[in-house]
C-alpha cells in the first residue's frame, strides 16, 4: 500500500471518529418528523392519487413546491427547461447539502390500495416504484433540517431538488448538464423498497431510444406488392437484436416493447415504432453495444424498403458509490431503526405475500436494518449522473411488504397505505440526520470528495449519454411523432 493511500485511509477513519451532530439535536429532529408524520402521509397519498407520468407531474410538483414555500424555502422553478423541475433552498454558506426528490408514476399499471389485484379503471398509471413517497419523504427531511438550521443558527445550506421523469426520462441528467449541482458538496437520496438498507451501491448505465419505421400503406390482400411494411422493419430489427444477445457481455441487458405496430391486419402499416433499452455496468462498453443495436435498425430499414429514424430518449450513468458517506448514512439508519406493523397491517402484508407464488415469507425485514456492504444493482437510475458529479449516498426503506418487487401492483398497493407511510418516515429521519452530520462536520465532505475523486479517476470528464438533446417533455405521449 502506498503511503498516500495509507494516509487517506487513516484520515477517513479519524474523520468518522469525530463527534456527529449532537444527540439531543437529532432526537429533536426525529420528534419533529414524528409529530408531523400524519400531514406528510396525507401529502404522499395525494401524489399517489395523482399518479402523474414523467414530465407531466404538474400537480405533484406544484404541491411539493407549495409545501416547501410555506415552510420558508426559496423556490427556483423550470430548471433546465423542465416545467416540473425545481430547486428549493434554505440557509447560507457551506456546506451545501442536496436532497433528491422524485414524483413520477409508471404507465400501464394501475392498482387500488387493496392487498388483492384491483385495477382502478379510471387510471392508466400508478406509483409502482413509490416515487410519491420518495418526493414527500425527501421534502419532509429537508424541512426538518431547515428547522434545525434555523433554531441552531448554524451556517449551511439545504437544497431540495425536485427531479421529474426518473422512469425513462432522465430528468436529473438535464439538470446535471445544466449545472444545477455545481455548488453542492454532498447529495443524499433514497428509494422505496422492501427492506431497510444504506449500502454503497452500483447500478447499470442505461440508454434508450424510440426507433420509428416509415413505409407505404396498401391493401394487404388486393395490392400487397405496393406496400412497404413499417412493422416488417420493427420485426426485422428485433430479430437481429435477439441474435445479437449471444454476442454481448453477459452483464448486458437489452429489452424492448413495440409501441405501435399498425391498426388493422388488412392494411400494410406505414408507421411502426419500437422502444429500446440497453444497459451495462460500464458506460463506455454500453456505448459500443448501443451502436451495434442501432446499426440493426438501419439494416432492417434497408432490407424492408422502409425509412427509419432514431430518437434517443434517455441515458444514465451507473451509480458511483461513496463509502465515506454510506457509513454515516448507515449509522443514522441504524439509529432510526425499522418499524413495527400493527395487526391490520400484518393482515394486509400476509394477503399481499400470498400473491408471491413459491416465495418464502420475508415479513420482519421491516423491523431490521441490514448490515453495510457494497451492493451491485441491476437497475438503472438518473441518480447515477448526479453521483459522477458530486459525492452522493443513498438508502432504501421498507415502504412495501417485504418480498415485493418494484414496478408491481403489490408495490402500488402497499405504497398507498400506512405501511408505505411508515417506511417513508424511516427514510425522512435518516436523510435528515445524515444531512445534519454533513453540515456539522465540514471535514466529512472533504473526505467524501477525496474518495469521489479517487473513484472517478483524474482523467474523468463527464459526458451526458443522451447527448445534447432537449428534454423529451412528451415522451410519455403515444402515437406518431
Amino acid at each position: 500500500m502506498s503511503s498516500m493511500i495509507f494516509v487517506k485511509r487513516l484520515m477517513s477513519i479519524l474523520i468518522l471518529m469525530l463527534p456527529l451532530a449532537h444527540a439531543d439535536d437529532k432526537q429533536d429532529v426525529m420528534d419533529y418528523l414524528d409529530q408531523r408524520s400524519e400531514g406528510f402521509s396525507e401529502l404522499a397519498m395525494s401524489i399517489w392519487d395523482y399518479a402523474e407520468l414523467g414530465y407531466l407531474e404538474v400537480q405533484s410538483s406544484a404541491l411539493l413546491q407549495k409545501t416547501l414555500t410555506e415552510a420558508g424555502f426559496a423556490i427556483e422553478s423550470n430548471i433546465a427547461g423542465i416545467p416540473t423541475a425545481f430547486i428549493a433552498s434554505y440557509g447560507q454558506g457551506k456546506p451545501v447539502v442536496g436532497i433528491l426528490a422524485e414524483f413520477d408514476a409508471l404507465p400501464g399499471i394501475s392498482q387500488s390500495a387493496l392487498p388483492t389485484r384491483s385495477i382502478l379503471e379510471d387510471k392508466q398509471s400508478g406509483h409502482a416504484c413509490g416515487h410519491h413517497l420518495f418526493g414527500v419523504g425527501s421534502t419532509a427531511a429537508a424541512i426538518a433540517v431547515k428547522q434545525w438550521l434555523e433554531q441552531s443558527a448554524r451556517s449551511g445550506t439545504i437544497k431540495l431538488y425536485g427531479t421529474p421523469a426518473e422512469e425513462g426520462g432522465s430528468g436529473k441528467v438535464y439538470m446535471v448538464r445544466e449545472g444545477a449541482f455545481t455548488d453542492v458538496d454532498t447529495v443524499l437520496h433514497w428509494h422505496p423498497g422492501d427492506r431497510n438498507v444504506a449500502n454503497p451501491e452500483t447500478s447499470l448505465a442505461n440508454k434508450s431510444a424510440r426507433v420509428r419505421f416509415y413505409g407505404q400503406s396498401s391493401h394487404a390482400a388486393a395490392a400487397p406488392e405496393r406496400g412497404r411494411s413499417a412493422l416488417d422493419g420493427v420485426e426485422a430489427m428485433n430479430y437481429m437484436v435477439n441474435m445479437l444477445r449471444e454476442h454481448v457481455p453477459s452483464s448486458s441487458r437489452i429489452h424492448y416493447v413495440i409501441t405501435n405496430g399498425g391498426a388493422a391486419p388488412n392494411v400494410v402499416p406505414d408507421f411502426a415504432e419500437v422502444y429500446y433499452y440497453v444497459r451495462h455496468p460500464n458506460a463506455d462498453t454500453l456505448k459500443g453495444i448501443w451502436d451495434r443495436v442501432m446499426q440493426t435498425a438501419n439494416a432492417a430499414a434497408l432490407g424492408t424498403g422502409t425509412q427509419v429514424s432514431i430518437e434517443t430518449m434517455h441515458g444514465n450513468h451507473s451509480l458511483l458509490p461513496n463509502e465515506t458517506l454510506a457509513k454515516v448514512m448507515h449509522a443514522n439508519l441504524s439509529r432510526v431503526g425499522g418499524y413495527a406493523m400493527n395487526q391490520s397491517e400484518i393482515q394486509f402484508a400476509e394477503t399481499i405475500q400470498s400473491s408471491f407464488s413459491g416465495r418464502e415469507s420475508l415479513l420482519g425485514l421491516e423491523r431490521q436494518v441490514l448490515p453495510l456492504q457494497l451492493e451491485h444493482g441491476n437497475g438503472s437510475t438518473d441518480v447515477g449522473d448526479v453521483s459522477w458529479t458530486v459525492p452522493t449516498a443513498g438508502m432504501s426503506s421498507a415502504t412495501w411488504v417485504p418480498g415485493t418487487s418494484a414496478h408491481s401492483w403489490q408495490a402500488i398497493a402497499a405504497g398507498g397505505t400506512s405501511i408505505g407511510a411508515k417506511g417513508m418516515l424511516v427514510a425522512a429521519k435518516t436523510l435528515a440526520l445524515t444531512a445534519m452530520d454533513v453540515i456539522n462536520r465540514p471535514q466529512l465532505s472533504a473526505t467524501a470528495l477525496d474518495e469521489f475523486n479517487d473513484r472517478r479517476g483524474k482523467d474523468f470528464q463527464y459526458e451526458a449519454l443522451l447527448g445534447d438533446r432537449a428534454p423529451p417533455l412528451g415522451y410519455r405521449l403515444t402515437g406518431k411523432p
